[in-house]
């Protein structure tokens, strides 16, 4: 059975009351392929558009995207983080990446959380960098890794 769903088939929040509190967090990257009109920008580890410097307010809003993640998908709970960290990086591929990780002291796990920041910053880098080029694939959203819950996940 489906966890968000109950014997009759309706949508249900997940009942948290009887787990245990624990340290939890995840972390959740999304990749982004820019072209090469877009990527000759690139200086000291960030690109600048007309909008602004482009990681850095990817940064924010990931941030602030991972702390509306309860008002944003419907059956998750909402969360008060104790942490959320985002490092955007270029790979040797010239793919930006971008990790996003979030943690709590929680009964419930924030794997949401990471991977709606994740997802968020790299729709900012979209936004800022269209005026350039359409020519944008983010390619991936992934969980990489979980701990804390009743199973921890490392991707391998």
């Amino acid at each position: 059975m489906l966890s968000h769903l109950d014997k009759q088939g309706n949508p249900l929040m997940v009942d948290v009351s009887e787990k245990q509190v624990t340290h939890r967090t995840a972390t959740a990257r999304s990749v982004v392929v820019l072209p090469a009109e877009v990527l000759q920008h690139l200086t000291n580890g960030d690109l600048v558009s007309k909008k602004g410097p482009v990681f850095q307010t990817a940064i924010i809003a990931g941030i602030m995207a991972a702390k509306k993640t309860g008002d944003l998908i419907p059956l998750c709970h909402p969360l008060g983080m104790d942490n959320c960290n985002i490092v955007i990086q270029v790979n040797e591929q010239q793919e930006i990446v971008i990790d996003c990780t979030a943690s709590i002291t929680a009964k419930t796990g924030i794997e949401m959380e990471a991977l709606v920041g994740a997802s968020i910053a790299a729709l900012t880098i979209y936004d800022m960098c269209k005026a350039m080029s359409h020519d944008i694939v983010i390619k991936e959203t992934k969980l990489i890794a979980k701990t804390g819950g009743k199973r921890d996940f490392k991707r391998a």
